[in-house]
């Protein structure tokens, strides 16, 4: 299932394995020709225009790269999610609901079930200084 599901979570655009060589100012890298079979074939581009390409799958600030596959998908979701957990013989993890009695920076761990307490609040300034560097553009 992991194996399955690491597919399409942590994909890059092209894998180190693709890449072929670097000579000249030019980079070749091996694709698969889906018109053909699936034939690999390799091709050579240019610095710029293998940055270019390679550039248009990096993902917008604050966007996640997340797909889902098979039965996870967002349209089939709702009918294979159940059929999954009855062929399986067994009920639907439910979300455990939280309690808002108690003061508002106490919740429970989902895991142990002990209390959990905010340490600390960052604002969006404290946030931004923490996150990685942003890649903007190949200079």
């Amino acid at each position: 299932m992991l194996r399955y599901l690491g597919r399409y979570t942590h994909r890059v655009a092209i894998s180190n394995q693709r890449l072929v060589s670097f000579t000249d100012g030019e980079v070749t890298f091996r694709w698969r020709d889906s018109a053909h079979n699936n034939e690999q074939r390799s091709l050579p581009l240019s610095v710029d225009e293998f940055l270019r390409r390679f550039l248009l799958h990096l993902l917008p600030e604050g966007f996640v790269r997340i797909r889902n596959f098979g039965f996870l998908a967002n349209r089939k979701r709702a009918t294979t999610l159940p059929l999954c957990f009855q062929l399986l013989g067994s009920a639907p993890q439910t979300e455990p609901e939280v309690s808002t009695t108690g003061p508002s920076d106490f919740w429970s761990c989902p895991k142990c079930g002990g209390p959990m307490m905010v340490v600390e609040r960052l604002t969006a300034t404290e946030i931004q200084l923490r996150s990685p560097p942003v890649v903007t553009a190949a200079a």
